[in-house]
């Protein structure tokens, strides 16, 4: 529909040109060797053009034939219109996104990397909000730097009231109040520090955080373990950023190891135009994975990005709720160490392992998304023992065409979620 809509527009966009450009229709007429009433039809979007006259008016007007025919690249027209939706209080003629691009070019290339950059600044401070709150280092560290405080105010205190204390214990006084002064001291600078080497340092210290940067700029889609299986791992290792520190290293090898044996059951040659045809519906392709639905959402995830599969997001917690693995998905914050929405179909999967989750989730602020989720049981287990259960919840945004089933006003988890009415708040 779409595609259809962009189409339609090839002689708005026309007109748009030749009026940028300062030439009258008449003339542009001439030009090209057709008569001003016809070209005004065509400038109207009431007769449909292709051919030998496209690129005629094209060269006159001095574009490439298909920034009349099919306008701006979609990528920019996409990110225009999530602009327009996120803000939901603005009236934007989301209609008239091409027109904008045909005469505004320069101008539609800063809103839209505006609009990119605020999104990269909105996961920054998710994920700063989600550090603050919940990374026991950080915790630890606050807490002892309020402790400092409360002892040097009660001493400092001690010595204001007491005007009349011995010689020996306002001595004391002194010395414990120099000494949590020096405490108060060593204890903030080592928490600034934490905050002020967001690369290679910090990175060391949170293996989580280096093993999805290195997910994150493959896209997480590794084509050398597509092609040559688990055999390239050392490779990839190899050549990973930040991979010193023992922990992230061992943690990452495990991860790209788990995502060969997906390669290895659900090879993506044959997973990708499967998916493309089934319209990205992890429903339609569940046969494909023998009934695996949580290897079919993972695969999902990791297609490529030229596949041309919407933004998807996905979420893998253990039987606790903690969130485990994940990929970031704009407008769906999936916070790091917190643990997400109680509503999420992610958390409703574990009361119901195997069964197959999906709904709509209606964010407080962004669009729409659809999820869908299983929990199933990881490793084996020997007799008498419980299996390991994990639950993977996949996400897209609403707009790609497939379908979805019950709507439910969820958000990004209880810690930063304005839904104060919430039944499910804690």
């Amino acid at each position: 529909m779409a595609e259809a809509r962009r189409t339609d527009l090839t002689g708005s966009r026309i007109r748009e040109r030749r009026l940028a450009r300062g030439i009258k229709q008449g003339t542009l007429a001439e030009t090209v060797g057709v008569s001003p009433s016809y070209l005004n039809l065509i400038e109207h979007n009431h007769r449909r053009i292709g051919g030998k006259l496209l690129l005629e008016l094209a060269r006159a007007l001095k574009v490439e034939p298909s920034v009349l025919s099919e306008g701006a690249e979609a990528g920019v027209s996409e990110v225009l219109d999530a602009a327009a939706r996120a803000q939901g209080g603005v009236a934007a003629e989301t209609d008239r996104i091409d027109e904008l691009a045909a005469r505004f070019p320069g101008w539609t290339a800063l809103i839209a990397a505006q609009e990119g950059r605020a999104r990269d600044l909105e996961g920054q401070i998710e994920a700063l909000r989600d550090r603050l709150g919940q990374d026991p280092a950080l915790a630890e560290a606050m807490h002892e730097v309020l402790s400092s405080v409360a002892a040097i105010r009660s001493t400092a205190d001690i010595l204001v009231r007491e005007a009349d204390l011995d010689a020996a214990w306002r001595g004391r006084f002194h010395r414990n109040l120099h000494e949590e002064a020096e405490r108060l001291s060593a204890r903030a600078t080592g928490l600034l520090a934490q905050f002020e080497a967001p690369g290679a340092d910090a990175a060391a210290a949170a293996p989580e955080e280096t093993v999805e940067a290195m997910f994150e700029a493959a896209g997480h889609h590794f084509p050398e373990i597509e092609a040559q299986g688990a055999g390239a791992i050392a490779m990839i290792l190899a050549r990973a950023a930040g991979l010193d520190e023992p922990r992230a290293r061992a943690m990452a090898e495990r991860r790209l190891r788990d995502y060969a044996a997906d390669a290895a059951r659900l090879p993506m040659a044959e997973f990708a135009p499967a998916a493309k045809a089934a319209a990205y519906d992890p429903a339609a392709l569940v046969e494909r994975a023998a009934g695996d639905v949580a290897l079919v959402l993972r695969r999902l995830a990791h297609l490529p990005v030229e596949s041309g599969a919407p933004d998807r997001g996905l979420a893998i917690c253990d039987a606790s709720g903690a969130l485990i693995q994940r990929r970031r998905l704009p407008g769906f914050p999936i916070p790091r160490v917190a643990p997400g929405c109680p509503l999420w179909p992610l958390y409703r999967a574990l009361t119901r392992p195997g069964q197959a989750e999906a709904a709509v989730l209606d964010m407080p602020r962004g669009p729409r998304f659809r999820a869908w989720a299983v929990a199933q049981p990881v490793g084996g287990a020997g007799f008498g023992a419980a299996p390991l259960m994990h639950a993977t919840m996949l996400v897209m945004p609403l707009g790609a065409d497939m379908p979805g089933a019950g709507l439910i006003e969820a958000g990004p988890g209880c810690q930063s979620c304005p839904r104060a009415a919430c039944a499910a708040r804690r």
